[in-house]
């Protein structure tokens, strides 16, 4: 079995200009909060650090601007074609590139500086936004270019993904690492509630090309923000001579002997596969929910897990600094799979929207973990790698389930799939911790 406890990873990039003080407390000595409602209010330890505290800041104003042109893609695709299937098509475009780049950007992550890595792909993102608005301005109205841009855009994003992700661990001590990823994970899910909510209410005011170019002006607040944090070079003289596909194969070799990332995959495989109803949300609103009205109650779906991980980080505080990280993301999956069975149960909106919002709150308490438990189990040459396996398990899984549930779900109805899928994940979870102890067991 994989060892529970791991040596303390090396954050000398983070000590420049003193950010680190030597006992692993910030530079003011400030400790967490531990009594009273302090102790369910956010973690912000990990905002002491100047290092951190820029990267985190960068990630405010994109989550919102990536938001954007999430919006403004499919609309600009549907407004094209006049067809939900060339949104669908579009969006598979751009699964391939993500998988592909996602995993590479994992080992070059692993081989050059972080940093560097970091300021180039926002570089490609940024310019990518720019060619988002130039076509919609100049009115181009061509669907495969905006297939090109989507599949160009989601590349640059699978490089950069693993590399902002791996140096987390380089900016904060292990200990802080569950709080970094509660305050990085609320303030990304808190941009997949606002920032469709900004789109819909900026394009009848300004137009959608527009919101191209607001996505772009963020991606330049990035890279100031990037060009602030301190060099994060490879650790080892070994890891700057690997090849990339050489390197990925490595990488998959690294998860296979190491139990506990394994599993932890799993167990995020397990509740997007089975667990995640968003294909069936459509039908839901036009057939279960139609009484309450079915655009009130199909936006109210779709905002309802985004909206309870936000309230989840928001009091992130007392499971932030939990030490059996393991056990808590076999508990958060389990209830994640609860919610969503008492989601197919549900006939009454309100009362679905709160177990939605409850598998949200689930949601964040396994994505904080399982970000820590990568952070924390793999070693900083391997961190880029097991990140970018990290986002194709992250980006692949909804997908899968789009498809399981939508089929089902036509076949037996959206209630009777969703209940089904919720109770498939608790008993799969259940099986996966009771004949594995390493993830169970596992702990900083």
């Amino acid at each position: 079995m994989y060892e529970a406890v791991r040596k303390p990873v090396d954050t000398s990039a983070s000590t420049t200009d003193d950010e680190t003080a030597p006992d692993g407390r910030a530079p003011d000595g400030q400790e967490a909060p531990s009594k009273g409602w302090r102790r369910w209010a956010m973690d912000t330890r990990p905002l002491h650090r100047p290092a951190f505290r820029r990267l985190w800041s960068s990630t405010i104003v994109t989550s919102v601007g990536s938001q954007l042109t999430a919006v403004a893609v499919p609309k600009q695709i549907y407004d094209i074609t006049h067809s939900s299937a060339w949104v669908g098509y579009a969006s598979l475009a751009g699964l391939l590139p993500l998988t592909l780049f996602a995993l590479w950007g994992g080992a070059i992550a692993d081989r050059m500086d972080r940093r560097r890595l970091l300021l180039l792909t926002n570089l490609g993102l940024a310019v990518t936004s720019v060619l988002f608005w130039v076509q919609a301005v100049t009115g181009l109205g061509s669907v495969l270019v905006l297939i090109v841009l989507l599949a160009l855009q989601q590349a640059f994003f699978g490089l950069n993904s693993p590399a902002r992700s791996a140096s987390i661990a380089r900016l904060v001590p292990p200990e802080e690492l569950p709080a970094a990823n509660a305050l990085g994970s609320t303030v990304m899910q808190t941009g997949l509630v606002a920032g469709p909510l900004l789109a819909g209410a900026l394009i009848p005011v300004i137009g959608l090309s527009e919101l191209y170019l607001i996505d772009a002006v963020a991606l330049c607040v990035t890279l100031w923000a990037v060009v602030r944090l301190p060099a994060l070079p490879p650790q080892t003289a070994s890891a700057k001579s690997r090849t990339g596909w050489q390197a990925i194969a490595e990488g998959f070799r690294y998860i296979s002997v190491r139990k506990v990332l394994l599993l932890s995959f799993l167990a995020d495989i397990i509740a997007m596969v089975f667990g995640m109803p968003r294909a069936l949300f459509p039908q839901l609103a036009a057939q279960t929910y139609a009484p309450y009205g079915e655009g009130l109650a199909l936006g109210l779906l779709f905002a309802a897990i985004p909206i309870g991980a936000v309230l989840g980080g928001l009091m992130s505080g007392t499971f932030s600094r939990a030490r059996r990280h393991g056990l808590m993301v076999i508990a958060a999956v389990i209830a994640w799979g609860a919610a969503i069975t008492g989601l197919g149960l549900s006939a009454n909106l309100w009362v679905a929207i709160a177990f939605l919002a409850a598998a949200g709150v689930a949601d964040m308490v396994s994505m904080v973990f399982r970000g820590a438990i990568l952070l924390s189990a793999a070693t900083d040459e391997m961190r880029g790698r097991m990140q970018g396996v990290f986002t194709v398990v992250v980006a692949g899984g909804p997908r899968l389930a789009d498809v399981l549930h939508g089929t089902v779900g036509s076949a037996l109805g959206a209630r009777a799939a969703i209940a089904g899928g919720g109770l498939l994940v608790i008993a799969a979870t259940l099986g996966l911790a009771l004949a594995t102890p390493a993830l169970r067991e596992y702990r900083i």
